[in-house]
C-alpha cells in the first residue's frame, strides 16, 4: 500500500527532499530575486493538489519539473505583458549554493580556463557565472527549460521529454539548438576566439560546447 503522500509528515518529508530542485531550477529559468519564493511556494502547493491524483507513473521529482517548468512560463508571459526584460538580477542564496554546479555540468572546468588564457581574458568564476546566467536568461524558453534540466538537473531525455510533455526526439533537437546558441552568445559577450591556438590549454569538451557542436 502506497504512503499517502499529504499527510502532514509525508508532506513536510517531501518539501525538505526537494526545496533545493524546486529553487535552483526557478532560479535559473526565471532569475535570482525575492520572486522565486513565491513560486517555490506556488509549485509545492500546486504539488500538494495534485497528490490525490498522483499515480507514480512517474517520480515525484519530475512531476515536480513540469510544474516548475509551467511557472516558469506563466511568469515569462506575466514580464512580458507587463512589457519587462528578463534581466540577469543577483542570484538568490539558494541559487549561489548550486551556482558553480551549472558551469560544471554545462561545459566542464575547462570553459573556464579557455577565458583564461591570457591576463586581459581572466575571468573570475563568479564572472562567467554572471555571463552564463545572463544568456541563458535571453534563449527561447524552450531551450533555456531544457538546458536547465539536462545540465543542471541531469535529467535524462526520458525525464526532460515527460516533464515538458515532449516528444524524446524534439529535446534532442531543442538541446542541440540551445546548446548551439548559448555557445554562441557566450563567444559573442565574452570575446573567445571560436579557433584556439595550437597549444592552447582548452580541453576537447569546451571546444565541442563552444562550436555548439555538443
Amino acid at each position: 500500500m502506497r504512503a499517502d503522500l499529504s499527510s502532514p509528515e509525508n508532506f513536510e518529508a517531501l518539501v525538505r527532499e526537494h526545496q533545493g530542485l524546486v529553487f535552483r531550477t526557478l532560479t535559473r529559468m526565471t532569475g535570482g530575486g525575492p520572486h522565486v519564493e513565491d513560486l517555490a511556494q506556488e509549485a509545492f502547493f500546486r504539488l500538494y493538489r495534485a497528490l490525490p491524483d498522483f499515480r507514480g507513473d512517474a517520480t515525484i521529482s519530475t512531476y515536480l519539473y513540469r510544474i516548475v517548468v509551467n511557472l516558469a512560463q506563466d511568469e515569462w508571459k506575466r514580464r512580458r505583458k507587463e512589457r519587462t526584460h528578463l534581466a540577469s538580477e543577483p542570484l538568490s542564496p539558494e541559487g549561489e549554493e548550486e551556482s558553480s554546479g551549472w558551469i560544471e555540468n554545462f561545459a566542464g572546468d575547462s570553459l573556464a580556463s579557455e577565458h583564461a588564457r591570457t591576463p586581459e581574458q581572466r575571468l573570475s568564476d563568479a564572472e562567467m557565472q554572471s555571463a552564463v546566467d545572463a544568456e541563458l536568461l535571453a534563449l527561447p524558453e524552450i531551450e533555456r527549460s531544457v538546458l536547465v534540466l539536462y545540465h543542471q538537473e541531469e535529467c535524462s531525455y526520458e525525464g526532460i521529454a515527460v516533464a515538458l510533455g515532449l516528444p524524446i526526439n524534439t529535446v534532442r533537437t531543442h538541446l542541440h539548438r540551445g546548446r548551439k546558441r548559448l555557445s554562441e552568445r557566450l563567444r559573442s559577450r565574452l570575446a573567445v576566439q571560436p579557433h584556439p591556438k595550437e597549444g592552447s590549454s582548452n580541453g576537447p569538451a569546451t571546444g565541442a560546447i563552444m562550436a555548439g557542436k555538443v
